[in-house]
């Protein structure tokens, strides 16, 4: 059941942390079990699934894209898109601070750090991360809120809390001369829990809401 699932991730997370409900592959008439629930805050990895979803869907959820962001595709989630988990270059969030503009909106963000010892993974290092920072002061039309990471995909939790540890003490880091920091967006279905251990403030789970993909 998949709202008993909902339930139950809820009553063992505390309030400061953010639920992202991961919908990606899923049908709006599974989605609407969870909002039902009380679920306002949804995500999605295709920007082509994001806008027909948002547009079929009621209006007073939040949706977040935390999927690899290409800057041709920004132009179809500006009007609505509530956070951009994936910022991986300065071209993208100049790209999207852009398409913010031109809907006379300002977008939330967070930086995606590469944290996990995989090549695929997209992500900023440290010093590209300040230098997107910086830059970002310029940008009227988008916020830097935090940082994300993804963690090996790994079984060995050693590995996968250090990695995580990595990026708190970044954020931390981070957050002495940029008070605006406030999301550390980390943590999935398998790790979650120890995530939140580390410090996540926002964790993103589909598969144990939604049961397995298809």
């Amino acid at each position: 059941m998949i709202s008993e699932n909902l339930k139950n991730i809820l009553s063992n997370i505390s309030d400061e942390v953010t639920l992202v409900a991961v919908s990606k592959t899923k049908p709006n008439s599974a989605i609407m079990e969870v909002y039902h629930a009380g679920q306002r805050v949804f995500g999605e990895n295709k920007v082509q699934d994001l806008a027909a979803k948002a547009e079929a869907l009621p209006k007073d959820i939040q949706w977040h894209m935390i999927g690899h962001l290409q800057s041709n595709k920004v132009k179809y989630i500006a009007p609505f898109v509530a956070l951009i988990h994936g910022i991986d270059s300065l071209k993208l969030l100049k790209e999207v601070n852009k398409r913010a503009a031109q809907n006379n909106r300002v977008i939330d963000c967070l930086l995606q750090i590469h944290i996990a010892e995989e090549e695929t993974k997209f992500g900023l290092n440290e010093v590209e991360a300040i230098q997107v920072l910086n830059a970002a002061d310029e940008l009227k039309n988008v916020c830097i809120k935090g940082l994300m990471g993804m963690a090996t995909n790994t079984a060995d939790e050693s590995v996968v809390s250090k990695e995580f540890a990595g990026l708190k003490q970044l954020f931390t880091k981070l957050q002495t001369t940029n008070s605006q920091l406030k999301i550390i967006s980390m943590g999935m279905s398998s790790d979650y829990p120890l995530a939140i251990r580390q410090g996540s403030t926002m964790v993103r789970v589909g598969s144990a809401i939604f049961g397995s993909r298809n």
